[in-house]
């Protein structure tokens, strides 16, 4: 399948323009009828009553501290588990209610409700991610209710809303900023609603010189990354049959990042944990994100309304960073003789093996959904035609590093000689969910139902031209039926409980071997308590798997001919608490004081034993601690507000971490210790249009560990103090 496009988009646009003409144009349609289809909750689907774990973080928080690090913003919801890597948030790990937050690849991540992974059926792991700066809203979902989104149904559902266009005839926004280690963003968007046309334009850029010192020779660690996007709407006509409305998004973005995956030793990073060894100087990452989206809407009546979005993205990245030192994989040994080359670099010359981990990706497909509005039900009928491919095109180049710590390069890779394959997959998604009304009771039913083909097509590295026949051609396909059902009950005006039922799914990648997908029973039952200024949610949630997948990533440490594995772990248990607290105190006054609380518990074990060659499980002896879960998350923030300025104090705990399942105490090697990070943000208001405004992420400079790859240590963002203005007409 590789770069074919079965779906020709000018056609999709065509027959939308058609259905727009006025012989059958209506009259002008509610702009509230886009978010309803590109977001979760909206006014069919309110966030208080949604049966089920339900988080919207909207544009006042997000303008709180305007993180550009989506793992920060996301640290102040319950039962969404973070793993930081680089200290900017560039490549998010994500999971939800224990799923493994490797590069993201066990929730299903959206942006205007489409899928936003560069291959979510192929290749899941998410190295590309919507920059969270430039949206206005993020909706998190989790439990039963995510029936109508997949294809990874266990965990949950982030969905991202873009910048929409403004229903003002001209509204906009200029948002610029500087820090530390030369930390700078612009972020300025413009639009309007005309009579019937539409339009804005979004423009985001943020770059970094880094925080880290490369030994010896010093150079950029940083990042620098663009994004831009514009959409036009053209709404229906006064006096025609039907209302209606089309929507075309634009998106392109690029990135430059000079990042790694070779972390330092224990003894280097107690010594100088900001430092990076010479040996990966020429590591670097460069990125290319393009996409297409048109959004269809037609009203037939008050209560019968169709949805369709047609979507193709193309991304394209190629991560130039070392994977061999002196003939050693940085699992076995290349890390320290990196190491030991930087404390003595009269040994020189060394060989460094510098991989050009180069991919690029397509997705794109085709989504509907019809609701019918009744009485007591709300009834959606969804269907989704999709397709991906993940083409690995890959060649290793040798250097020489020498006494004075610089690297030339003495050997070029031929393209392809290294990795040389596509996976890719096709997918058909049917669901049904009816959301019944009787009296305070409120029942939703849902039905998904999934049909997937993967193929793996490998040419060896041997046939870089890939001419003739592939040396391997796997085909697999399989399908699943996911029923789920929700209760909710409304005691009074303050006060719901909830309970739900899901069967859980994920497709099996073209890298399984057994050709066995993800499945689980998911189980939850809770309250939601809202009254005045206090909000609060508590959540008790079971997941039980039959079988869990997990995925060789270089970000886990496998190495190269592993990358693209996926291994099942057979039965897991996983079971916890997720709570959510808000209040403010004082808000008659001048001055009010918010405050919040989301807790997190998470018991997450094997219940069967095996052996594996994936290296976080390893050997596994039934009641094992999954990896890379903690324990117990704790997020807590303070404000101080008056009209004219506010100050806010957010910390957020994480218990120990393990790299590897295991029990009992965790061995050092494994070991991620637990850490207390606070940021600060305090704000002024010049006026209602214009803003000045300092952050300090990781305000007491707390040295810590990230994560650990190939068995190196990473270290988190030190102390970072920026400075910016917004002004918005």
């Amino acid at each position: 399948m590789s770069h074919r496009t079965t779906l020709s988009l000018s056609l999709i646009s065509t027959a939308l323009f058609t259905a727009l003409s006025p012989q059958v144009m209506a009259q002008e349609i509610d702009s509230q009828a886009t978010i309803e289809q590109i977001s979760i909750f909206g006014e069919r689907n309110p966030l208080n009553t949604v049966p089920g774990s339900a988080h919207q973080i909207g544009q006042a928080e997000l303008d709180t501290f305007k993180y550009t690090d989506i793992m920060r913003t996301l640290s102040s919801v319950p039962g969404v588990y973070i793993q930081e890597e680089d200290g900017y948030g560039l490549r998010p790990n994500i999971g939800m209610r224990g799923t493994g937050q490797n590069r993201s690849e066990k929730i299903t991540i959206m942006e205007d409700g489409v899928l936003a992974a560069p291959a979510p059926y192929a290749s899941p792991a998410a190295y590309y991610f919507p920059t969270p700066g430039r949206m206005q809203s993020i909706e998190i979902l989790k439990g039963s209710s995510t029936v109508k989104y997949g294809p990874r149904t266990t965990g949950g559902v982030l969905n991202m809303i873009s910048r929409q266009i403004p229903e003002e005839e001209l509204a906009g926004q200029l948002d610029i900023a500087a820090g530390q280690n030369g930390f700078g963003k612009i972020h300025a968007y413009a639009g309007g609603q005309g009579e019937r046309v539409g339009t804005v334009v979004d423009l985001y850029r943020y770059q970094a010189d880094g925080f880290k010192d490369i030994n010896g020779v010093g150079g950029d660690t940083g990042f620098e990354k663009n994004d831009a996007l514009a959409k036009v709407s053209i709404r229906s006509a006064e006096g025609a049959q039907y209302e209606q409305i089309v929507e075309f998004k634009l998106k392109y973005s690029d990135e430059v990042s000079n990042e790694t995956y070779m972390g330092l030793t224990d003894a280097d990073f107690d010594a100088t944990p900001y430092a990076r060894y010479s040996a990966s100087q020429k590591d670097v990452m460069n990125t290319e994100h393009k996409q297409l989206q048109i959004n269809h809407i037609i009203d037939f009546s008050d209560n019968l309304t169709l949805g369709t979005t047609a979507y193709y993205n193309d991304f394209a990245r190629n991560w130039y960073k070392a994977d061999q030192v002196n003939g050693l994989k940085l699992s076995k040994g290349g890390v320290e003789a990196a190491s030991a080359f930087d404390k003595n670099p009269a040994s020189a010359p060394m060989d460094v093996r510098v991989k050009a981990n180069n991919r690029s990706y397509i997705s794109q497909g085709i989504q509907t959904e019809l609701n019918w509005y009744l009485d007591n039900h709300d009834l959606a009928f969804g269907a989704r035609y999709h397709e991906d491919e993940m083409d690995r095109f890959q060649w290793a180049d040798h250097y020489s590093l020498d006494a004075n710590q610089v690297m030339t390069r003495t050997e070029s890779g031929l393209p392809g000689s290294d990795s040389n394959r596509i996976d890719s997959a096709e997918a058909i998604a049917l669901y049904v969910q009816d959301k019944i009304q009787l009296g305070d009771f409120n029942i939703t039913a849902g039905l998904r139902y999934e049909d997937v083909k993967t193929n793996r097509t490998d040419w060896g590295k041997e046939n870089s031209g890939r001419d003739g026949e592939p040396k391997k051609d796997i085909d697999n396909s399989f399908s699943a039926t996911l029923p789920s059902l929700s209760v909710t009950y409304q005691i009074n005006s303050d006060l719901l409980v909830l309970a739900g039922v899901q069967k859980g799914f994920a497709p099996a990648s073209p890298g399984n071997a057994d050709k066995v997908e993800e499945k689980s029973w998911n189980y939850e039952a809770g309250a939601r308590y809202n009254s005045g200024e206090f909000s609060s949610e508590a959540i008790f949630f079971y997941s039980d798997y039959s079988n869990m997948h997990g995925e060789c990533t270089a970000s886990k440490g496998c190495d190269d001919e592993n990358i693209g594995d996926q291994y099942n772990g057979g039965e897991v248990d996983v079971k916890g608490l997720e709570l959510s607290l808000g209040y403010s105190f004082n808000t008659q006054n001048d001055i009010s004081f918010p405050v919040k609380l989301a807790y997190t518990y998470t018991d997450a074990e094997f219940a069967n034993s095996f052996d594996s060659d994936f290296d976080p499980w390893g050997k596994v002896e039934e009641g094992y601690k999954l990896p890379y879960i903690a324990e117990n998350m704790l997020f807590a923030s303070a404000g101080v507000k008056s009209d004219s300025w506010e100050l806010t104090l957010a910390a957020r705990y994480t218990d120990d971490i393990r790299t590897k399942a295991g029990e009992g105490e965790i061995a050092q090697e494994n070991l991620i210790e637990a850490k207390t990070i606070v940021d600060l943000s305090g704000r002024y208001f010049i006026s209602e249009a214009q803003e000045l405004y300092l952050t300090a992420e990781n305000l007491f400079d707390k040295k810590y560990v990230t994560s650990r790859v190939y068995g190196s240590n990473f270290v988190g963002k030190p102390m970072t103090v920026s400075v910016g203005y917004t002004y918005k007409f």
